[in-house]
């Protein structure tokens, strides 16, 4: 039914990223792509990014391509088609635009048990599911 996924993880979470893992594969079938993806956040030109040395986000970015190759390796099963996607920006909208780079049908997003700030704020999993112009599945995690 779908022929590309693409299954948003975090790096900093990997139980309920192996969560996002699991219910992907229960949709990708032998001849579509698991495409797995995660985002480093982008400090822009705020007050914030001044405190870093100018190559730290080039550097994060490679960091995180590494740890999502190590964490593809270790969650997906072997014989999957898979590509790893990094994003680099706002998450919630770095998301929506690797759905669209890779084609994908279906986006699969873990979610957490909502706190008062996300009620305020709304997580990159509403967003995500708000703005999306294709299906989401969001997996909540056992917490």
């Amino acid at each position: 039914m779908f022929k590309h996924v693409l299954a948003c993880v975090d790096l900093g979470d990997e139980a309920s990223s192996a969560q996002v893992i699991a219910a992907a594969m229960e949709t990708v079938g032998g001849n579509d792509t698991l495409h797995v993806f995660t985002a480093v956040p982008d400090f822009g030109r705020s007050i914030v990014g001044s405190f870093f040395p100018d190559d730290y986000e080039k550097s994060a970015i490679k960091k995180a391509r590494d740890a999502l190759h190590a964490f593809i390796d270790a969650h997906v099963p072997k014989g999957t088609r898979v590509q790893a996607v990094i994003g680099h920006g706002n998450i919630y909208e770095e998301i929506l635009v690797a759905a669209g780079k890779v084609n994908a049908d279906l986006i699969v997003i873990g979610s957490h048990r909502p706190e008062l700030k996300d009620y305020l704020l709304g997580p990159n999993a509403a967003r995500v599911v708000r703005h999306a112009k294709i299906s989401v599945l969001v997996v909540r995690g056992n917490t």
